[in-house]
């Protein structure tokens, strides 16, 4: 890999590229369902290839292959020129890149278990055992458990003289258990919906989540759904569970804080931002408990790593502090446009994409309440569990959630469940109403594997850190 990256280098500058980087990048995956009693696929794939990412005439330009050979590196490379040659016709202003060192290092994620030698029969029994377990509920009429396993190495090397060479390995799990009645399907997942948790590490984290062991729970949980009453609708203080706080702090605080979304350069898949430049160090993001810090350094996170795709060093930095926005998600371009160093946020899905300015570990900081005495202080309102799905809109202001479970509160107290609760709000509104986050005890990184964002879209593997947290006047019940 590391000839490689130098023979593209080479071939990029005697085409005529003022600056030029290269990642090789070489990945393994595997993915296992079981649903219902059956296997219900096994599939795996190993994929390996590099992208040459140049500057020529104050223009980008991105080519890539899957070949190794010198014919073909030398192609990748005079393309990647010629198409910024091209681009550079129409530019407004050249390209221009924040400062950040050249670095020369190897890092290796954690992992104490290597997935893929643990046989895939022995995987195949371990969902099929957390399936049957589901599937003794009279009332769950389908069920899902799945396993992922990805390895991945990669190199970076540019010009400025950087050779960076990191690999890590993420696992992935989760089981579903849904129940029918009178056309209606209700779902319980564990460790988390859509797909469960995914992290940085071995086999070792799979055998932790213990599947079979919360199989009975969820499944009966399912079926209490079928009995349990609509979530009320009106306002009321809302507490949410840390894997929901996680995928809110996701939605409206790290999308909106990515620094090429804010000027937009970036407008496709995932949108703009209702966050401006200027309101760097001024804007009122939320209550004075709301402090958010993007940390790429957290250890067996989906969002870590040692360096992004540009070489620049995992950072942690605070995005929000005591409500007020003090930092952007930004690459060297984009922090260049407001005169400031990359927060080492641009990453790319895979080597024949070119990086973006993505997610690492974006985190709510924990409070100090205790979950049990934030319900006692609570004397009216709804403890929600577990999303089953999200909407928002472009510029991440307006959204609505909503969860697999919920529970009253009244006096202080957990009273009935109840099936399809859901909130709706406004950004800064609802994260100006959260006067209460739980403490380090009720903290966990939430692994989120599909992020999209970009056209052709990219799916980045980031994560966040979150404890449940109550928030005061939500609009709850508005999907009846």
């Amino acid at each position: 890999m590391r000839d490689i990256a130098a023979a593209a280098l080479d071939a990029a500058e005697l085409a005529g590229a003022s600056y030029a980087d290269v990642r090789v990048v070489e990945e393994r995956s595997e993915s296992i369902t079981v649903r219902t009693g059956r296997v219900e696929g096994v599939a795996s794939s190993e994929t390996m290839g590099l992208g040459i990412r140049v500057i020529a005439d104050g223009a980008w330009g991105f080519a890539a292959t899957a070949e190794a050979t010198e014919e073909a590196i030398r192609a990748a490379a005079h393309e990647a020129v010629a198409l910024a040659r091209a681009a550079a016709r129409t530019w407004r202003f050249p390209v221009r890149l924040a400062d950040a060192p050249a670095v020369r290092d190897r890092w290796r994620g954690p992992c104490e278990t290597d997935p893929f030698a643990v046989p895939i029969e022995e995987k195949i029994s371990l969902l099929l055992t957390a399936d049957e377990a589901m599937r003794a509920e009279p009332l769950v009429s389908v069920t899902e458990a799945s396993l992922d396993s990805l390895a991945l190495t990669k190199v970076f090397a540019s010009t400025d003289g950087a050779f960076i060479e990191q690999s890590y390995t993420e696992v992935g799990a989760g089981i579903a258990a849904r129940a029918i009645t009178d056309g209606e399907v209700l779902t319980r997942s564990y460790p988390n919906s859509h797909g469960g948790q995914h992290l940085q590490g071995g086999w070792e984290a799979i055998v932790a989540m213990d599947l079979p062991g919360n199989a009975p729970r969820i499944a009966e949980q399912a079926a209490a759904l079928t009995r349990a009453a609509l979530c009320p609708s009106g306002t009321t203080t809302v507490i949410l569970d840390g894997s929901q706080v996680a995928l809110q702090v996701h939605e409206s605080i790290g999308h909106p804080t990515e620094l090429d979304r804010v000027l937009g350069d970036e407008a496709a898949f995932a949108g703009t931002s209702w966050v401006r430049a200027a309101d760097l160090g001024t804007l009122k993001y939320g209550s004075d408990r709301v402090n958010v810090v993007a940390d790429a350094t957290t250890p067996g996170s989906l969002g870590s790593f040692a360096y992004d795709d540009e070489g620049v060093p995992a950072q942690r930095f605070d995005v929000v502090r005591e409500g007020v926005l003090v930092g952007f998600l930004s690459s060297r371009e984009s922090a260049a446009a407001i005169g400031r160093a990359s927060t080492g946020c641009a990453r790319a899905s895979g080597w024949n994409r070119i990086p973006l300015v993505r997610m690492t570990t974006v985190s709510l900081e924990p409070g100090e309440w205790d979950l049990d005495a934030l319900i006692a202080d609570t004397d009216e309102g709804l403890l929600m569990e577990t999303n089953s799905s999200w909407s928002i809109d472009d510029r991440r202001l307006n959204f609505q959630f909503a969860c697999e479970v919920g529970w009253e509160i009244k006096g202080g107290k957990l009273g009935r469940m109840v099936k399809n609760p859901n909130y709706t709000g406004i950004t800064p509104q609802f994260w100006a109403s959260c006067d209460a986050v739980c403490s380090a005890r009720h903290w966990q990184v939430w692994g989120v594997p599909n992020c999209g964002k970009g056209e052709p879209m990219q799916v980045a593997h980031v994560a966040h850190g979150a404890a449940p947290a109550r928030f005061r006047d939500v609009q709850v019940g508005v999907a009846r």
